[in-house]
C-alpha cells in the first residue's frame, strides 16, 4: 500500500534525515510503500534528496514552496488529493528562528518567525487534516523543540512561536482522537544542523545528529494504527545546551 507522506524543510538537517529514512523504511517493512513530497524553499536542496530516496526504492517527488505562502499550500495539497486520493503522513518540520537578545529581534526576525512557525504550520495542519478527517486516518508529527516548553537566552520570539505549537499539537489532538488521526508531537533538543550555524569541536562532540530523532520518528509511525506515540523527547546525554 502506498503511503503518501509530506516532508516539509525536507532539503536539509532533520527534515532530509526523516526524508532518508521513510525511504529506507521498506528493508524492515517490505509492504511499506512511500510516496515522499519533499517540501523545500530551495531547489538545489530537494532534487539530489529525491534521487537518493528514489535509489532506495521510494518514489519521491519535490514541491518548492515558501511554507508562509498559504495560497501555494492549498495547491500542493489539492494537487495530492487530485493525484494519489489521499495524503497519510504530514511532517511539519519547516522551521526558522533568530537568536539574539530580546532588545535586538527587529520587526523583520519576528514577522518571519511567527509566519513559518506559526501561521505556515497552522494552515497547511488545517488543510491536510480536513482530509484525514474524511479518510478517518493519517499521522500528524509536528517537530517542534524542547523550547517549547522551557526558554533559553536569546530564544524568548523562538520560543514562543514554539510554545504556540505545542498548544497546536494540544488542540488539535483532541479533534484527532475522534476520527482514527494520530497526533505526535517531536520535540528535539541540540542537533547539529545549519540552524546553529558554526559550531565549535567541544559542542559537536555533546549534538545529536539528524538521523537520531527521524528513526524514532519513523518507527512510530509504522507502528499499528490502533497506537500511537504522543510525544518524543530528544536531548542531548548531558542535558540542555546554552541552559
Amino acid at each position: 500500500m502506498q503511503h503518501v507522506i509530506i516532508i516539509t524543510g525536507a532539503g536539509k538537517g532533520i527534515g532530509r534525515a526523516i526524508a532518508l529514512d521513510f525511504a529506507n523504511a521498506h528493508q524492515r517493512n517490505p509492504q511499506f510503500r512511500p510516496v515522499l513530497i519533499l517540501v523545500s524553499r530551495t531547489a538545489a536542496d530537494l532534487e539530489p534528496l529525491a534521487v537518493l530516496c528514489r535509489s532506495a526504492g521510494a518514489e519521491a517527488e519535490t514541491a518548492v514552496l515558501d511554507i508562509a505562502d498559504i495560497a501555494a499550500q492549498e495547491r500542493l495539497v489539492e494537487s495530492l488529493i487530485e493525484r494519489y486520493g489521499r495524503i497519510d503522513c504530514l511532517v511539519n518540520n519547516a522551521g526558522v528562528g533568530s537568536f539574539k537578545p530580546i532588545g535586538d529581534i527587529t520587526e523583520k526576525d519576528y514577522d518571519l518567525m511567527a509566519a513559518v512557525n506559526m501561521k505556515g504550520t497552522f494552515f497547511l495542519t488545517q488543510k491536510v487534516f480536513r482530509h484525514m478527517q474524511h479518510q478517518r486516518a493519517g499521522h500528524l508529527f509536528f517537530i517542534t523543540s524542547v523550547a517549547a516548553e522551557k526558554a533559553f537566552p536569546s530564544s524568548s520570539v523562538y520560543s514562543m512561536t514554539k510554545f504556540a505549537q505545542k498548544g497546536l499539537v494540544e488542540g488539535i489532538r483532541l479533534h484527532a482522537r475522534t476520527c482514527g488521526v494520530r497526533v505526535t508531537n517531536v520535540m528535539p533538543g541540540a542537533v547539529l544542523t545549519p540552524m546553529w550555524g558554526e559550531v565549535d569541536d567541544a559542542m559537536r562532540k555533546v549534538m545529536m545528529l539528524p538521523e537520531d530523532i527521524s528513526r524514532p520518528l519513523v518507527d512510530a509511525y509504522l507502528l499499528p494504527a490502533r497506537t500511537v506515540v504522543e510525544e518524543l523527547v530528544f536531548r542531548p546525554v548531558g542535558g540542555d545546551i546554552n541552559e
